[in-house]
């Protein structure tokens, strides 16, 4: 299924970066597929396949994931702190490529009243350079990739 939305990445100050995206599904099936180990494995890693090794799903725990693709893999975890269900996630995030330059993401679930969801996510970066190296990653392609994959599972689930 290709979705009919795209990934907005805007960003407005020197450490910070907006991620907004749109989904066909009610709010309760976008939060399960961001919370819901089985279903994180399914879509969180452009579609490839995901192990989650680590899913403390509470205020404080940690999480972890990694990603396997093209022969090599990648790890990602972090830390829980603010749970509102169905409504906010926050939590830090690592990618292992840039290990000690973590991010605060705080993911916002919308309930666009017409079975839709906006997602949008608020990254905040210690440094200029963590931003600015993280996009440069190719953060924008994986989670647009990441996006189709979740727009996929949301469709057949």
């Amino acid at each position: 299924m290709t979705s009919t939305y795209t990934t907005t990445v805007t960003t407005s100050g020197d450490r910070d970066c907006r991620i907004e995206r749109i989904s066909d599904a009610p709010r309760a099936r976008v939060w399960a597929a961001y919370t819901e180990p089985d279903l994180i494995a399914r879509w969180w890693g452009r579609g490839n396949p995901v192990d989650v090794v680590t899913w403390e799903f509470r205020t404080g725990g940690h999480w972890r994931f990694v990603e396997h693709h093209d022969g090599t893999s990648d790890g990602f975890e972090g830390r829980f702190r603010e749970i509102v269900p169905e409504q906010r996630l926050v939590q830090s995030f690592e990618w292992d490529g840039m290990p000690t330059h973590a991010s605060l993401d705080a993911a916002d679930f919308l309930d666009l009243g017409d079975g839709r969801t906006k997602i949008v996510v608020e990254s905040l970066f210690l440094t200029a350079e963590d931003r600015d190296g993280m996009l440069d990653s190719g953060m924008e392609e994986g989670m647009n990739a990441s996006y189709a994959a979740l727009d996929a599972l949301l469709a057949r689930t």
